[in-house]
């Protein structure tokens, strides 16, 4: 009787094990894998050291070749303390908020609804944070720039284009 006992304890042991991990739930597309793999963020840090907000961006010609070429364009998401726009040149208003791709300035610059062409690739529906399409002229390499006159220094995001 103690063997068989000792022998269902073991059973169900290890057939409560079992081949799905942790990754099981988290069902992806392609392009949504692509752009979880080129999403990059980094904190926005005031001259006195304090958070003002975090930047995040996605390399569009990464996820989409097919669609996105002749040009560098990047999703880019700003969440701020305060609320600013994105210095567009092609604009008349005025932003302290700079976006450049090795120091050159955008092209185009976009600012997208809640609800957007890309709102699958990111799961950042919030009314706080802003979505925009940035294009910049073709480069080799890829830093991606945002300055501030009130932050401590230029952020940078750097990206690895695929050869």
């Amino acid at each position: 009787m103690k063997i068989i006992l000792l022998f269902l304890t073991f059973i169900l042991f290890f057939g409560g094990c079992s081949s799905k991990n942790a990754f099981y739930a988290f069902k992806m597309d392609r392009k949504k894998e692509l752009s979880a793999s080129s999403l990059q963020s980094t904190k926005i840090i005031s001259k006195e050291g304090e958070i003002r907000g975090v930047f995040s961006s996605i390399y569009l010609n990464e996820v989409y070749p097919e669609s996105f070429n002749g040009y560098e364009y990047f999703l880019v998401f700003l969440y701020l303390k305060e609320a600013k726009e994105l210095y567009n040149p092609n604009s008349t208003t005025h932003s302290d908020l700079k976006l450049t791709l090795n120091s050159k300035l955008p092209l185009k610059i976009e600012k997208l609804p809640l609800e957007n062409q890309f709102s699958h690739l990111i799961d950042r529906r919030n009314d706080w944070t802003n979505s925009y399409l940035v294009a910049f002229e073709q480069e080799e390499l890829l830093d991606l720039f945002i300055e501030d006159n009130e932050s401590s220094s230029a952020v940078v995001l750097k990206y690895e284009k695929d050869q």
